[in-house]
């Protein structure tokens, strides 16, 4: 196995990427190389392995030469490759997306996927849990999309100077955030010194629930009063439209 990894490291191909061609998690390729010998891999993912280095069995990687022309071979197989094993059942689903478009969803699909495999505990389910409820917001709340050019910009994926948004407010929002992690990060905070902080930040939340509800209620009781008033018992496909109207108009003799 010592020499499939120097064969891998002459190639110059990530462990990321070897993983995604063999359609497993990386600590699962991880778990392979650790084995004695591609014969003890899983059937299916041997011959792939094989199929990608060009080989018919274990015994012909001593007979692999790393040279350019064998590179662009090689790399040519693994592109097709990640291509495939970025799920055509995936893509089946996103036919209205251009190319582009489909290739990240499945990126972003199969980065899941990984992280619910490797990490069974319910800290992983719910970080995902976490994420899910993060998009579902994200149209309605701009400040979502700064945080995560910010981390982008962080970690060093994207230019720091780039503003996709307005400029002007994620300049602000990014230098905020920056002071704020910065003083986490240097222990300049502490629970206790933040405490009332954060009982305002409970307090806000429940104050919009609160909001939540009442706005909840005063549209149940808007929707009983048209319905009462237009001679409906309930909405339907046919009446929605009138009975919609009818609340606006409800709602309008308050103003």
């Amino acid at each position: 196995m010592k020499e499939l990894n120097l064969i891998i490291a002459d190639l110059g191909i990530s462990k990321v990427r070897l993983a995604k061609y063999l359609g497993v998690s990386r600590q699962m390729l991880y778990n392979y190389l650790a084995l004695n010998k591609i014969n003890d891999w899983p059937k299916e993912k041997a011959i792939k392995l094989f199929n990608l280095l060009g080989i018919n069995n274990e015994k012909e990687l001593e007979d692999i030469k790393v040279d350019g022309n064998y590179i662009i071979e090689v790399e040519g197989r693994l592109n097709e490759g990640v291509k495939t094993s970025s799920g055509y059942e995936i893509i089946a689903g996103l036919k209205g997306f251009n190319k582009k478009e489909q290739e990240l969803m499945a990126d972003i699909i199969n980065v899941l996927k990984e992280k619910l495999s490797e990490d069974k505990s319910k800290n992983g389910f719910i970080t995902l849990k976490y994420l899910y409820n993060f998009l579902q917001s994200i149209e309605t709340t701009k400040e979502l999309n700064y945080i995560l050019a910010y981390i982008s910009k962080s970690i060093g994926f994207t230019d720091p100077m780039e503003f996709v948004y307005n400029a002007d407010q994620q300049f602000i929002f990014e230098s905020i955030l920056f002071s704020a992690i910065t003083l986490y990060n240097n222990g300049g905070a502490s629970k206790s010194k933040l405490s009332e902080s954060h009982k305002r930040f409970v307090d806000d939340i429940e104050q919009k629930k609160e909001q939540k509800l009442s706005r909840t209620q005063e549209l149940n009781t808007a929707k009983v009063q048209a319905l009462k008033e237009l001679g409906f018992d309930s909405i339907t496909e046919d009446n929605a439209k009138e009975v919609l109207e009818k609340i606006a108009e409800i709602q309008s003799r308050k103003v």
